[in-house]
């Protein structure tokens, strides 16, 4: 009988860091090991790995949990089922295995609150301060919720019991580089690196550091080197590296074949793959295809547009993100598509709607730039300045979801909508701040140079012109 007792209850294990849990499966004990691993490595076999874990062993609260969490994106219904599961099993199950079901319940679960979810994660990592999985979860709900100062506060909290875990340096560079600390960011990803040259998170970071530094030559150059270690990356992750690569290639003016180059052949061909998530290419897609239409490249930028419109009129891939979502309205209204882009911004305002009233007041700003990614695809750049004002900063919405760089996309539509309704010397002033922080941007002092010749000031226009000339010989590669 006591046998029998200790199957139904669970062997007492610990995780590679040392959490206590229970499972008398040694099947699911190995699932789980492996969802961490690809969970921290952004590895397309989490899903699968943390459903194998729930399925080996259904009595084990811990899996069911993560299962939970891994399912709901997709399977709301599956989600739900897990989470019942693992409520279920909770008489059994470790303070550990509590304390994660608290974090996942108020994630997933029918009472979903993130700040809930952020207290809990903070208290279950005063706890269990080696749990680096639930670090980079209350990480990434930091990031949907644009609190970069959190993010760094829940890494700070734990760091000193994990200077030699593969994953910390990376996890704390991000942070650092969102709140503008980028020598702080460089050394923490570079740690990250000497303990692991193959962190996917800890090159990304790095690479943010390079491109906000303007140090094109130097990002295109290590994350290429770094490429053949992103082959069992998310479709997100790949194609999001790879978009990093693309847009440091049209930041420095290098020849637009290399950025073609990098969007046919490494970004649009991830979805061949029969185990990709199309949605997460056509954020990055979207993403670039953006960036060059703004950058004057039209007529690349709408051609390779049009080869899967139709995929993004399928209300499936609606609301899966919030950037993806602004990004599919550009797309659909610069196409003309403006009965289903109609209907996409209608969708964005009635699922604010239903939020709680201090995030909708936090998403009204979303629906804001919405309205005006609209207009701009429709071309009514005057209707665009009429909705965001004269002080329109677009890391002042970072509640879409989005890195400074994935933002800054709006920035540019902003300085290109300034200078096109004809406020240009407010287009001369935001241009001469943003040029202080990023003096290496050939693009920049190329709108700059507009902005000064429709002002009437030749001489400074061609001062302007000549920087961007030389910006762009120095950066040929």
């Amino acid at each position: 009988m006591a046998a029998a007792a200790a199957v139904v209850e669970g062997e007492v294990r610990r995780d590679m860091w040392g959490q206590e849990y229970r499972t008398s499966s040694a099947e699911c004990a190995a699932a789980l090991d492996a969802y961490y691993a690809a969970f921290l490595s952004f590895g397309r076999g989490r899903v699968a790995a943390a459903l194998r874990a729930a399925a080996a062993d259904p009595t084990c609260a811990l899996a069911a949990a993560h299962a939970a969490h891994a399912a709901a994106p997709r399977d709301p219904a599956g989600a739900a089922a897990f989470l019942a599961a693992a409520a279920g099993n909770l008489g059994n199950a470790t303070e550990y295995e509590r304390a994660v079901f608290g974090t996942l319940s108020a994630m997933v679960g029918e009472e979903r609150n993130e700040e809930v979810a952020l207290e809990r994660h903070f208290e279950l990592l005063k706890k269990f301060p080696r749990d680096i999985l639930s670090l980079k979860r209350a990480q990434l709900i930091c990031f949907y919720l644009g609190k970069p100062e959190l993010s760094l506060k829940f890494v700070e909290q734990v760091l000193p019991e994990n200077q030699d875990q593969n994953y910390i340096y990376g996890m704390l560079a991000f942070p650092l580089l969102e709140l503008g600390k980028m020598d702080e960011a460089e050394r923490a990803a570079r740690k990250g690196l000497a303990i692991n040259k193959n962190d996917v998170w800890a090159q990304h970071n790095l690479c943010h550091v390079f491109q906000q530094e303007c140090r094109f030559r130097e990002a295109t150059e290590f994350m290429e080197s770094c490429s053949p270690s992103w082959v069992a990356c998310t479709s997100f992750l790949l194609t999001h590296n790879w978009w990093h690569i693309a847009v440091c290639y049209l930041e420095a003016e290098s020849p637009l074949q290399k950025v073609l180059d990098v969007y046919d052949q490494n970004i649009m061909k991830e979805l061949e793959k029969s185990d990709c998530e199309a949605a997460e290419v056509y954020l990055n897609a979207l993403g670039l295809l953006l960036r060059l239409y703004v950058h004057g490249h039209v007529h690349p930028a709408k051609e390779r547009l049009t080869t899967f419109l139709d995929a993004l009129k399928e209300e499936s891939i609606w609301h899966v993100e919030w950037l993806l979502d602004l990004l599919i309205l550009w797309a659909l209204s610069s196409t003309d598509e403006l009965k289903s882009a109609h209907n996409m911004l209608e969708s964005l305002k009635s699922r604010v709607s239903s939020m709680d009233k201090d995030r909708q007041q936090v998403m009204q700003k979303a629906i804001q730039l919405a309205e005006a990614v609209y207009e701009f695809g429709n071309g009514e750049h005057k209707k665009v300045f009429d909705i965001l004002g004269p002080n329109f900063d677009a890391l002042g919405y970072k509640m879409i979801g989005a890195s400074d760089e994935q933002v800054d996309v709006f920035n540019e539509v902003w300085y290109t909508v300034l200078i096109s309704a004809g406020e240009t010397s407010n287009a001369i002033d935001v241009l001469g701040k943003q040029i202080r922080k990023r003096e290496g941007s050939p693009f920049l002092w190329r709108l700059l140079a507009k902005a000064y010749s429709l002002d009437g000031r030749g001489s400074d226009a061609l001062v302007a012109s000549e920087k961007a000339n030389a910006l762009q010989v120095a950066y040929t590669f």
